[in-house]
């Protein structure tokens, strides 16, 4: 991933190659409405003189009671009218009536309560449930309370057996349904490209900072106490934009530089010391720092993405819970994660780090990251106990492997090439057939 610490203003397209799948092109497929009402839709139908408009907006934001309630009406349905048709079909057929109710209400209940209804509401969501909610307000209103009664019933069944359950958690979700939405259309012909990028936003909230940050040994630095000739050619020669500044040990970092903002200082300096033979000494490189930005390492992707914004900011230190710094996190690395990488005219040429090999097997930079690797690839790899594919093979191995070691973990085969020090710099991988 390149890290340009710097303003973007125009995105590139999203058709990139893929590195080991090739070209993911295709005519884009038209989209399926889906068939819940969204709540857009319903503040609209809300603001309208309709009947049932604002009571259909009421139960949208008690989802979970919403549905326990038709969840529980639908079982009771169900069954008193299993109980009904056996009982009249056991007087005709006598022994067999049991089973030709059960047969019956199997079809007419997959027919009328499940096909019919879901066909009928594609495309027809909102105003149905305009028609609905007068209707529902009242079931609603009764059924909830033993339905939520139930729910803990079940929740405590499972403490029992170990299973612990989060009495908060919600069981119906917006993200899920929309990643299943995603999932379900992308065989159908939805291209590769936005769907990485739709999942890749619905996952911001999942991911923190520390998964995407650059590492503190990449972080390019300037020191305070250096000669203002020095700094200055460090930052017109830097391909970023915005450099940390630290004074002593490069983890007391004390500013940060925009390379604008020196620009100018520099010229105003020079100008009023009417410039000649060393018209920059004198001149402060804090007197023009910003003040350093530090968030936690934990920090989910999509509060520092809302932070920035709200800071207009486009650049943080990320720090452990020691306060020790651990890298620098930028809005850019934030939006990578949805659109892939961003570069232009000023990012240093240098390989992505995977290289597909003629073997079918694929040589990859230690540094890379798990995520990365899994969507270049369209591969699965585990990225719950480590960032990028060195982690992943020194936690499995649990030791630092030597260079020509072998390994065989998660359905791949994994051979460590370089060795850089205790850092894995090179690996070769193959999926084993």
């Amino acid at each position: 991933m390149r890290h340009l610490l710097g303003d973007r203003h125009d995105l590139p397209g999203r058709g990139a190659r893929d590195p080991c799948l090739g070209n993911g092109g295709g005519r884009r497929a038209p989209r399926p409405r889906l068939g819940l009402p969204g709540r857009v839709a319903w503040n609209l139908w809300s603001s309208s003189p309709q009947r049932g408009a604002a009571a259909a907006l009421r139960l949208g934001e008690d989802r979970e009671r919403l549905a326990g309630a038709v969840l529980l009406g639908k079982c009771l349905a169900d069954l008193l009218a299993t109980a009904l048709a056996a009982a009249l079909l056991a007087g005709l057929l006598g022994a067999w009536g049991a089973l030709a109710a059960a047969l019956l209400m199997t079809a007419l209940v997959v027919v009328f309560a499940e096909l019919l209804p879901r066909s009928w509401t594609v495309g027809r969501a909102e105003a149905l449930a305009v028609r609905a909610a007068p209707v529902l307000v009242p079931l609603v209103a009764v059924l909830a309370p033993p339905a939520g009664m139930l729910g803990g019933v079940a929740r405590g069944v499972l403490s029992a057996v170990g299973v612990v359950v989060d009495p908060k958690a919600a069981v119906l979700s917006a993200q899920p349904e929309i990643a299943g939405a995603i999932a379900l259309h992308h065989p159908e012909g939805m291209v590769e490209s936005d769907r990485n990028l739709l999942l890749g936003a619905l996952d911001l909230g999942d991911r923190q900072v520390e998964e995407v940050m650059m590492h503190r040994r990449d972080i390019e630095m300037i020191d305070a106490d250096a000669a203002p000739a020095e700094i200055l050619e460090q930052a017109i020669n830097s391909p970023h934009t915005r450099l940390p500044i630290f004074r002593g040990e490069p983890e007391n970092i004390v500013g940060v530089i925009h390379a604008k903002d020196l620009s100018r200082a520099v010229h105003r300096f020079v100008r009023e010391q009417r410039a000649g033979e060393g018209a920059l000494e004198g001149f402060d490189i804090m007197d023009v720092a910003m003040p350093p930005y530090f968030v936690p390492e934990s920090t989910p992707l999509d509060e520092q993405m809302r932070e920035f914004l709200r800071r207009r900011t486009h650049f943080a230190l990320v720090v452990d819970e020691y306060g020790a710094l651990q890298g620098l996190v930028t809005l850019e690395d934030i939006l990578e994660e949805i659109v892939g990488d961003i570069t232009d005219e000023h990012d240093l040429e240098a390989p992505a780090g995977i290289e597909p090999q003629p073997d079918g097997s694929v040589e990859v930079d230690g540094a890379v990251s798990i995520r990365d690797l899994n969507r270049a690839c369209d591969w699965n790899l585990p990225d719950e106990e480590a960032n990028t594919i060195a982690g992943l093979v020194i936690h499995e191995a649990q030791a630092i492997p030597s260079e020509g070691q072998v390994f065989g973990f998660h359905g791949f085969r994994f051979e460590v090439l370089k060795r850089d020090g205790n850092r894995l710099a090179r690996l070769r991988m193959r999926r084993l057939e």
